[in-house]
């Protein structure tokens, strides 16, 4: 195993289709055929950076959700506890297929907790996505079933989801032990899903009823790392103004107070466009948004939106560069 300690250091956050793909069966065999072509992608950055690599779990927690519910003889299994399956699951297979992809450095996975507030506002006003895509009236009639809260998720109002609790993270627990293996040369896997969420209570942890957003944790993530670099990797190609309708216009550089003057959906670009910010005003370092097919080119700044301290508050690809029709991260 050979450690870069010149290169520079870039967490990457992959988004749940790195792992199961929009519209595809969430299968064993589709999950591991995604994870071998993030790992491809993940290993040519690795030639030229230090990577840490965090992940989206909400496909897979969800259906682990769905599977214990249906299991009516045991009480269904806390979100908490849900999450650390799905993330050590995801890990293991990112971790043997990064593994099978680079011969200069070890990979290993580290399922994390991450310290959230007990009284954090999102318990009583749930938003993050879960699970599979239902029909409006299905997903209402599943609500009513199992308790669940359910909104549209996408701009035609036609594609409704779970949504769970989401957490701010305030504290990565095993942040020591993630820093120790990344300045040992590891390529580390880490805080999956954005970590398992848990609160202090009495000096001891404990586990509560919640997902939290993986891009927030990768941005406190790489900032407590003194990371160079905080990629948001997913399906869209960039941050988009006025998405789906006709007048969409993809970002190409933007300052975090540029971007502060949009909105965005909060169950998809939402975080990404906050975490990016975050990391961005408090670290002075760059972040950048798109897909994960061009981590590369957005690690050395030609790819995605880049977000800077300085340069244009806003600034758009042009109609020749601008080709292509986004999607929804999971």
């Amino acid at each position: 195993m050979t450690n870069h300690p010149t290169h520079s250091l870039a967490v990457v956050a992959l988004g749940g289709n790195a792992l199961l793909r929009r519209g595809e069966e969430p299968s064993a065999s589709n999950q591991a055929r995604a994870a071998r072509a993030a790992a491809r992608v993940l290993a040519d950055a690795s030639t030229r950076h230090r990577l840490v690599i965090t992940h989206g779990n909400g496909p897979q927690v969800g259906l682990l959700a769905l599977m214990s519910d249906a299991y009516a003889e045991v009480e269904p299994y806390p979100l908490d506890v849900l999450g650390s399956e799905s993330v050590g699951q995801i890990g293991y297979v990112l971790e043997m297929q990064l593994d099978n992809a680079i011969d200069h450095q070890d990979t290993v996975a580290v399922i994390t907790r991450v310290v959230v507030d007990a009284d954090d506002p999102s318990f009583n006003a749930p938003t993050k996505f879960i699970g599979p895509v239902y029909e409006a009236d299905e997903a209402r009639e599943l609500a009513a079933l199992h308790g669940w809260a359910v909104r549209p998720d996408g701009p035609d109002g036609r594609a409704w989801r779970r949504v769970v609790p989401s957490p701010e993270p305030r504290r990565i627990v095993q942040l020591h032990a993630i820093r120790t293996l990344v300045e040992s040369g590891f390529l580390v896997v880490c805080a999956g899903g954005g970590g398992v969420p848990v609160i202090e209570d009495a000096g001891a942890h404990r586990g509560v009823e919640a997902v939290i957003d993986k891009d927030l944790t990768a941005a406190l993530l790489a900032e407590e790392l003194g990371a160079d670099a905080l990629v948001l990797a997913t399906d869209v190609d960039g941050i988009y103004s006025d998405f789906g309708t006709p007048g969409q216009r993809r970002l190409v550089r933007a300052t975090p107070e540029g971007l502060r003057t949009g909105t965005y959906p909060a169950g998809s670009m939402g975080p990404k466009v906050e975490a990016a910010c975050r990391f961005v005003e408090r670290t002075g370092g760059r972040a950048a948004i798109g897909s994960l097919a061009e981590v590369t080119a957005m690690l050395d700044g030609r790819a995605g939106t880049q977000v800077r301290v300085d340069g244009p508050p806003l600034e758009y690809a042009t109609d020749r560069e601008d080709r292509s029709t986004p999607e929804r991260d999971r």
